[in-house]
């Protein structure tokens, strides 16, 4: 097999597969096929390391972290356009084109709420890609945007230099499926699409970038060698020849079609995968743009039409609460439908107890409601003059609705959350954290496994995955026997884990891994913890009063009391055992920055700490030693500042041998 024919045949090929799926909407392969023919492409590469090159779709994993990003300065400026929101000012635009130019044509498309980058091209190569920044100067984020499976990285009879304007974005039931993650992982939720695509463009590892799915809509041409165009239309037809996602667009002779079609995006925003703030009237004919130029702040010949919120009243007809996965209470208005921006509303999220007390919100009040961000539907004032007579302030529950567990506020915070520990709104979530890495570390127990076996009535509780036997595991949709053992051979092995996994896989309330080492040592069994009182725990290093009660009530509950007997009954190992023989870092504190290539930095972390030392995240004066692996940044610069020793890779492992 000639191995350089056969690796530019399979790049080729998922190259096609790529543009089908992710821009023309139309695969043509199986999802099976494209990643068996991904897995041999990877194959080949790792075994011919001097053929890999940029362009390989291989390459859109992510993986190269870095301290921050670089500038760049835009050869064209990404101007920002003037905002109108009244037919007279498109009018006006109109009369000051005409008056300019001469009679003009208009091109209009929907604005996509996201975040624009320039893209450059050398000789048909993704070379760098920069966000928009103040216009003039952006940052680097070309590793990130290498990700997006839309984005063509190779470009097949392409000009020498070629710069895009595009808008990244998050698809939203990309975003809707982001949001359900980071909820069941206890994470701050994104506020919109257009929040988790920023944030996630600027992540400054692109494997956390690879990992969001973001997508990219291109509008327009920045630069151009070697090719010449009369028209944004014909620009925008190039684009699309050369692969390029492009921004859907029609063009119109009056600025009367201009707004009917402004009319018509509005209406039907609700149909595009991706959210939209507005729409965007260009002038088509490019001689006329350079004619007209820009003012200081914007270009004259474009302007964006922003659509204003639709606000309607409707009445609030109950008020229910839903258990999200993390024990949080959330209320939520039940409303009598209205239809709003393109859909049909019947609820709305009333945030928490604070949001309700706040407004005074009861059952029966007739309230204004509109989308937030387009998206979600959320309620911004009761209208009193109809408040119906009688009416009583609603009562937030003291108990869990789902369970009947205690529920308590956060510590400084509003959120109103179940302490239960086998509550059926927090399954799923409990079960895939006990199996996680930073719990039981069952290998093959992740989300989509444990829905399985919650769909299927064999677990309730984390309790309940010793209990599992190989046929009922076997007998589930996709599973087979050997999958099946595999898992309840995970399992088992990982009762001898010990303490420090245990407390760390259970979700007690601020009991995270640290906290779980500290409670390990300090107690040495679950007996001897489950005994504890407030006072003994407060006594422990880095353990706080709100902590220590958190932990005793946790303890205290019937629930926990009876995970803990399944757990005991099932012979998970409840001590802890350390050798503490070794302590060469006893009272020294590592600052780990960049990549190692023979760990990852918790590996890293996990060594020093086995030998009594600490990790810390940022560099101090009491940092004893900074660890740095390639592409070390600014930690190293400040631990040079201050004179803390510097440690390579190399140097590292001589101190652990």
């Amino acid at each position: 097999m000639d191995v350089e024919k056969r690796i530019e045949e399979l790049r080729r090929l998922l190259d096609e597969a790529s543009y089908k799926y992710y821009v023309l909407d139309a695969p043509d392969i199986s999802d099976y096929d494209y990643d068996m023919m991904l897995r041999e492409l990877e194959a080949l590469e790792h075994a011919h390391p001097e053929l890999v090159t940029p362009e390989s779709p291989t390459q859109r994993v992510g993986g190269k972290a870095v301290e921050a990003f670089a500038e760049v300065i835009h050869e064209a400026p990404l101007e920002s356009l003037q905002d109108i929101f009244s037919y007279e000012e498109l009018e006006a635009f109109e009369q000051r084109v005409t008056e300019a130019v001469g009679q003009a044509e208009f091109d209009v498309e929907p604005k996509i709420d996201g975040l624009s980058v320039a893209l450059r091209y050398e000789n048909g190569l993704f070379v760098q890609g920069a966000t928009r920044g103040n216009g003039t100067v952006g940052e680097d984020v070309t590793e990130n945007l290498r990700t997006i499976r839309s984005l063509p990285l190779k470009l097949e009879n392409a000009p020498e230099h070629l710069v895009v304007r595009g808008e990244v974005y998050m698809s939203k039931k990309v975003f809707r499926a982001l949001n359900a993650e980071r909820e069941r992982d206890e994470k701050q939720l994104f506020a919109n699409p257009r929040n988790a695509a920023a944030g996630s463009l600027r992540q400054l590892d692109s494997r956390i970038a690879a990992e969001r799915k973001l997508d990219i809509i291109c509008f327009n041409i920045q630069a151009v060698v070697g090719k010449s165009f009369e028209t944004h239309a014909q620009t925008l037809e190039f684009l699309r020849s050369l692969r390029f996602p492009t921004v859907p667009h029609m063009e119109f002779r009056t600025i009367r079609e201009c707004w009917e079609r402004i009319r018509a995006i509005g209406d039907n925003r609700d149909q595009f995968d991706f959210d939209i703030d507005g729409a965007v009237i260009k002038v088509n004919s490019l001689s006329q743009r350079a004619a007209l130029g820009s003012t200081a702040k914007a270009p004259r010949w474009a302007v964006a039409f922003k659509y204003p919120p639709e606000q309607k009243e409707t009445r609030v007809t109950d008020i229910v609460i839903q258990v999200g996965r993390t024990g949080v209470l959330t209320p939520k208005a039940i409303l009598e439908p209205v239809r709003l921006a393109g859909t049909t509303v019947t609820n709305a999220t009333l945030h928490n107890q604070d949001f309700i007390a706040e407004r005074d919100i009861r059952v029966g009040d007739t309230v204004l409601v509109q989308k937030a961000g387009e998206i979600i539907p959320e309620v911004l004032s009761v209208n009193l003059s109809k408040r119906p007579a009688g009416s009583v302030p609603y009562q937030f529950p003291t108990v869990c609705p789902e369970c009947g567990a205690e529920v308590k506020r956060d510590e400084g915070g509003a959120a109103i959350r179940c302490q239960g520990a086998e509550c059926p709104a927090q399954r799923l979530r409990h079960i895939v954290h006990f199996a996680s890495r930073a719990g039981m570390d069952i290998e093959g127990l992740g989300i989509a496994v444990a829905q399985l076996l919650i769909d299927n009535d064999l677990i309730k509780s984390p309790g309940d995955v010793y209990y599992l036997s190989v046929q009922d595991v076997a007998a589930l949709p996709g599973m087979g026997r050997k999958s099946a053992e595999n898992l309840l051979n995970a399992i088992e092995n990982s009762k001898s884990n010990g303490l420090v996994k245990l407390l760390g896989a259970l979700g007690i309330p601020q009991v995270g891994q640290a906290a779980a080492k500290v409670l390990a040592r300090r107690f040495g069994s679950m007996e001897a913890l489950e005994n504890a009182s407030v006072e003994e725990l407060t006594e422990v290093e880095d353990i706080g009063p709100v902590t220590a009660r958190n932990i005793r009530s946790w303890l205290d509950s019937d629930q926990a009391r009876h995970l803990l007997g399944l757990l005991r009954q099932a012979g998970v190992e409840m001590t802890h055992t350390e050798d503490t023989s070794d302590r060469r870092f006893e009272g020294k504190t590592f600052v780990l920055t960049g990549a190692l290539s023979r760990y990852t930095r918790e590996e890293a972390g996990e060594l020093i700490e086995r030998l009594g030392g600490k990790t810390a995240s940022s560099v101090s004066k009491k940092t004893s030693y900074v660890l740095a692996g390639e592409n070390a940044g600014s930690k190293l610069t400040k631990a040079q500042s201050l004179g803390i020793p510097i440690l390579t890779e190399a140097q590292f492992e001589e101190m652990l041998q």
